[in-house]
């Protein structure tokens, strides 16, 4: 098994070009948050952008809005029961989160459904959360256009998509479920396991204070901004996992907990201290 380092990312990180622009650098679509769970697509959200996306957009709850811009009045907003203009928003995404917070509704299930009708073989789509749920319960009749599928279950959602019981030690048997699904797993444990390609890679990154709700909401925002921006997308991915365990790791030292707030707070000077090709353009 592949381990994911901090020399690794540091060297994959990409340097910005002095004239870029932000569409350039991503437009990510966050689908979730019903009106009882706002906060966790506000999480997915607000990751996105601290990580360097250039655009995002929150497809929500109506009455997530005014939380939402009271927190990142970057980020733009729809209401995601109204499906012909979350489908409008869709076509215009490079990169969608699709699942924190969303419910398992009949609404929800709508909702879900909309965003794999519409999205294109070539953008890439994070299943997390009630979509992995509504994922396993409708499998049998979904029909999804998109070739880049990242799927970021916990052992027990990996349990409902496959039928392995927790820890999900055998790699060999992951990897075939992987195969099955045709998609990208991350497997979230007290060390990640990434199975992408024909590689498995591990995140040794992490400690104990990042057992806190939102952890995994933050991820899928942090994966989708790097998406936008990396150009060699497997990169992308992991060193979003490494980036967001690291990051804590550092918080820790004086935290307690570390908080997903804390975290995306962070993100961005975390980031810029990784980056030593950016520094050495820099001097």
């Amino acid at each position: 098994m592949l381990q994911i380092t901090e020399d690794k990312v540091s060297s994959w990180l990409p340097v910005r070009d002095e004239n870029t622009y932000k569409n350039k650098m991503g437009h990510v679509l966050c689908v979730g948050g019903n009106a009882n769970m706002g906060g966790a697509i506000i999480l997915s959200a607000s990751a996105a952008l601290y990580a360097g996306a250039g655009l995002v957009t929150v497809a929500s709850a109506p009455e997530n809005v005014h939380a939402l811009h009271a927190r990142i009045p970057e980020a733009m907003f729809t209401d995601m029961y109204e499906l012909n203009t979350l489908s409008e928003y869709i076509q215009k995404a490079d990169v969608i989160v699709l699942g924190p917070g969303l419910g398992l509704s009949d609404r929800s299930l709508t909702v879900f459904k909309q965003v794999l009708n519409t999205i294109n073989k070539d953008q890439w789509l994070i299943i997390d959360g009630d979509a992995i749920t509504h994922f396993v319960n409708e499998k049998e009749t979904l029909q999804i256009q998109s070739k880049n599928i990242v799927f970021t279950p916990h052992l027990g959602e990996w349990q409902r998509m496959t039928n392995i019981k927790p820890p999900a030690d055998h790699i060999k048997e992951n990897q075939t479920q992987k195969n099955n699904l045709q998609a990208t797993v991350i497997l979230k444990k007290g060390r990640s396991e990434i199975y992408i390609e024909d590689e498995i890679w591990q995140n040794i990154a992490g400690n104990p204070s990042m057992a806190t709700g939102g952890m995994g909401d933050i991820l899928t925002g942090i994966i989708a901004s790097f998406l936008g921006q990396f150009d060699n997308k497997k990169q992308a991915i992991l060193s979003a996992l490494y980036v967001h365990s690291a990051t804590a790791n550092k918080l820790a030292k004086t935290h307690y907990t570390t908080l997903p707030t804390t975290i995306i707070n962070e993100l961005p000077i975390f980031i810029k201290s990784l980056n030593k090709q950016e520094k050495n353009l820099l001097q």
